[in-house]
């Protein structure tokens, strides 16, 4: 049995047409649009994880891939969801078939192309295997000009995050301070607020001395947990 093929007639059965409207306005699938051109079933996340739980034992590297490449969106969320299981089933420290995994993910980024694509993947894939390897993509992408390829960069930081290891995180934070797309200054301050979040001071010092160079959504983001009145001398320039 090709499973490609039986994954995405799986999600092609559970098809809505209302949801998929919906999602082609949320993910701005329209014309001029961040996700200009991607095309929706309408299925909601839950149903694919359940459907990449069915099949990601038994599906090899080449389906996996043919799945990644769908026009759907639906179909390509569902292949990373199975290259996380694959990668996360497989063990440590690092296998081949994580490699592979991980060879698989960056030959096939530009098809992980909306912030969706990106979070669900990125921390869970590239972050702990760049951790565990080699650190020299991350400057690659986010000097590569693609916003969804800076937003993979910055998004797996916070395996990195998460092992107490803030370092590349506030590189890339400064890297990317005058990007000119709010999806990287939410995606930036929502790592310097997860760094708030487990080290209050670190991420204090930062934002003390660069959030005059910031963009007015990413210092939001990242003081949404300060208490109010640090909030407000921040918003305010007082600090």
């Amino acid at each position: 049995m090709n499973l490609y093929k039986q994954v995405e007639k799986e999600l092609r059965e559970d098809a809505n047409d209302e949801k998929a409207r919906h999602h082609y306005r949320f993910f701005k699938a329209f014309p001029g649009g961040y996700g200009e051109g991607d095309r929706f079933f309408g299925i909601t996340v839950p149903m694919q994880r359940k459907i990449a739980n069915r099949y990601y034992q038994e599906i090899n590297t080449t389906e996996v891939e043919q799945l990644l490449q769908n026009p759907y969106h639906e179909c390509r969320l569902t292949a990373l969801f199975i290259m996380r299981l694959k990668f996360e089933k497989s063990g440590s420290p690092i296998t081949e078939e994580q490699h592979e995994i991980i060879r698989l993910y960056l030959a096939n980024r530009s098809f992980v192309n909306n912030w969706d694509l990106v979070d669900s993947s990125a921390p869970y894939l590239l972050g702990p295997f760049l951790y565990h390897k080699d650190i020299d993509p991350l400057a690659t992408l986010a000097a590569s000009g693609n916003l969804w390829e800076e937003r993979i960069a910055v998004l797996a930081t916070f395996y990195f995050i998460r092992q107490g290891n803030y370092r590349e995180t506030f590189k890339l934070a400064k890297h990317f301070h005058y990007h000119e797309h709010d999806l990287m200054h939410k995606a930036v301050g929502w790592m310097l607020r997860e760094i708030g979040k487990r080290d209050f001071n670190a991420a204090l010092n930062y934002l003390k001395e660069h959030y005059h160079d910031m963009p007015r959504t990413m210092l939001r983001y990242a003081i949404e947990k300060f208490e109010p009145d640090l909030r407000q001398q921040f918003l305010k320039g007082t600090i």
